[in-house]
């Protein structure tokens, strides 16, 4: 089996003021922070040579999408590599404004909501064949990633809530450490919108490839992930789950009662027993639905039927995913307290409730919580995890120094890459899309590249010859 997946990561970004110095803003931060991103591709919306797109989303928010991987190795990897780019335009963006006297310090952050509760996106896609029945993969989706936030939540302080409905708001007087903050932002199971009326699925038909043979899954509910570990268990389990449904295994199609409500419910319980109602009136608990879905994981991942690439990583994934489940069973999280975010963060939290005697209100703990995904050099808090053995990462350095410059060679992602890398050096304008390769001359030159998996295509090669 092969599939093409990816993930865009929005960012948010902050500026602490020097004493009696000026403060600014996020979209006085986001000039700074595109100057040089403007100075080479002449827009803040650009795809760099290494097939990945680098643009400023609404909200003065940098996003980052990965180039199209076939392997998950490739993606853990081009996800750091964007990491790496936006803190090296961090650091740019510092030296310009110490050199304008404006000073203090500029944060940015890998998480999805702001102080105010407004939240950001971690969306991933994957590439599904237009064959499939998009009711029934839907349908047999949601409850698996309305429970996945018990596997690869980021964790964080959320109110504890009285009341689950959707269009109820939440209680901010009491707070608790929950899995997710995403949950409670969302308002749908399926749907077209994506910030008017958040869904759990975006079901918006935007394929950018072939739209005969394929379409584009769009989920919108993750976290971002801090670990690389969690990182590929999220994107992992979620491969496996759409190969499972893509090969027609008989999974239960009876859905969530009430998904969105069930959401919020899942991410206020550590235990994984919290009950959720299905259609047919039967009722399930998402440890009991993760354990089902691994089991038939296991067996694709045990005949290498499966479209995760790496075979040593797919491997990681189950075992990673075996033992969060008796974790989350047995309530002993040593088994993986180096790997999975959000027991990264409640350790972090309690070790400072236990030494400062603060109760999780305390905005000494709200502060902890942000810095667990500050990427700002110097003061990050994740590096250090990592430095000190705390944190496992799978992703060695020199992955992510070549990630930054080159694309998979799997996907016809290398074909983008040596086209920009070729039109930048030539010094010809262009314009490039997912799909589209165009050179902005009298020729108006052309081609569309609308096979994700193609590594060569003649047209294409002809267009970089001829530069």
């Amino acid at each position: 089996m092969a599939r093409i997946f990816g993930i865009e990561t929005e960012y948010g970004l902050a500026h602490t003021a020097a004493d009696g110095g000026r403060h600014i803003g996020p979209e006085e931060i986001a000039r700074y922070l595109f100057r040089p991103v403007v100075d080479w591709g002449r827009s803040s919306n650009v795809f760099l040579p290494n097939g990945s797109r680098l643009y400023l989303d609404v909200g003065s928010h940098p996003e980052y999408a990965t180039a199209e991987c076939d392997d998950l190795g490739d993606l853990l990897a081009q996800d750091r590599a964007g990491e790496a780019l936006m803190t090296d335009l961090l650091e740019k963006a510092q030296t310009a404004l110490d050199a304008e006297g404006i000073g203090g310090r500029v944060h940015m952050v890998k998480n999805n909501t702001d102080a105010a509760g407004n939240s950001y996106g971690s969306h991933e896609n994957f590439l599904i064949r237009r064959t499939l029945d998009f009711n029934r993969l839907t349908t047999v989706l949601l409850p698996f990633l309305v429970s996945r936030q018990l596997l690869v939540g980021a964790g964080a302080i959320i109110p504890r809530r009285s009341s689950f409905a959707p269009d109820e708001e939440a209680d901010r007087t009491e707070m608790m450490f929950g899995l997710s903050a995403r949950s409670d932002v969302m308002w749908e199971g399926l749907s077209s919108a994506t910030t008017r009326s958040r869904p759990i699925i975006n079901a918006r038909d935007e394929p950018h490839a072939d739209a005969e043979k394929y379409r584009r899954l769009h989920v919108i509910v993750g976290d971002s992930s801090m670990s690389t570990a969690t990182s590929a268990l999220k994107v992992g389990s979620a491969v496996l789950m759409l190969d499972l449904i893509e090969q027609g295994a008989r999974i239960p199609e009876n859905g969530l009662r009430h998904p969105v409500r069930d959401i919020r419910l899942v991410a206020r319980d550590l235990t994984g027993r919290v009950v959720l109602e299905r259609t047919d009136g039967s009722t399930t608990t998402p440890l009991r639905l993760l354990a089902d879905y691994r089991d038939r994981a296991q067996r694709l991942v045990e005949t290498g039927d499966h479209s995760l690439g790496d075979e040593e990583l797919a491997r990681y994934v189950i075992d990673l995913w075996t033992r969060m489940l008796t974790a989350v069973e047995s309530q002993d999280f040593s088994a993986v307290e180096t790997e999975i975010d959000w027991v990264l963060k409640r350790t972090l939290i309690e070790r400072s409730m236990t030494r400062g005697g603060e109760r999780i209100t305390d905005p000494r703990l709200h502060r902890l919580d942000i810095a667990y995904h500050d990427i700002t050099p110097a003061t990050g808090l994740f590096p250090k995890l990592e430095a000190a053995g705390m944190a496992k990462n799978l992703v060695p350095a020199e992955a992510v120094e070549r990630a930054k410059d080159l694309p998979p060679a799997s996907t016809r992602a290398a074909i983008r890459g040596e086209f920009i890398r070729a039109a930048h050096d030539a010094r010809r304008d262009y314009t490039v899309d997912w799909v589209h390769l165009r050179l902005n001359d009298e020729s108006g030159r052309a081609v569309a590249l609308k096979d994700p998996f193609a590594t060569s295509h003649p047209q294409a090669e002809t267009l970089i010859a001829g530069l």
